[in-house]
């Protein structure tokens, strides 16, 4: 199984629960748009901690290749042109378990 774990930092200068909730709503309808999608999980954080990430999102495949098909995915590509609008920052984790 293949894990793809994504952090954001919405841009400070945006309405932060205004672009969460446009955001969660375009990320979770990935789950329905692309097969080869298992299961995608979005949370904003509640911690508040200096060390925090705005929000994550969580995502499992059954393989790299089925990784590779979601991120060339039209349907993904728009989600990241979003994601690129509004965040500040992001980091990545892929890995295989």
């Amino acid at each position: 199984m293949i894990t793809h774990i994504v952090f954001l930092n919405i841009k400070p200068e945006l309405n932060k629960k205004k672009v969460l909730k446009t955001l969660r709503k375009k990320l979770l309808d990935l789950n329905y748009s692309i097969d080869e999608l298992n299961h995608l999980e979005f949370g904003t954080d509640f911690n508040g901690s200096p060390a925090s990430y705005d929000a994550a999102l969580y995502s499992t495949f059954t393989s790299k290749e089925n990784l590779e098909v979601y991120q060339t995915h039209p349907e993904h590509i728009k989600v990241k042109a979003y994601i690129a609008e509004v965040t500040s920052d992001r980091a990545v984790v892929d890995y295989e378990v």
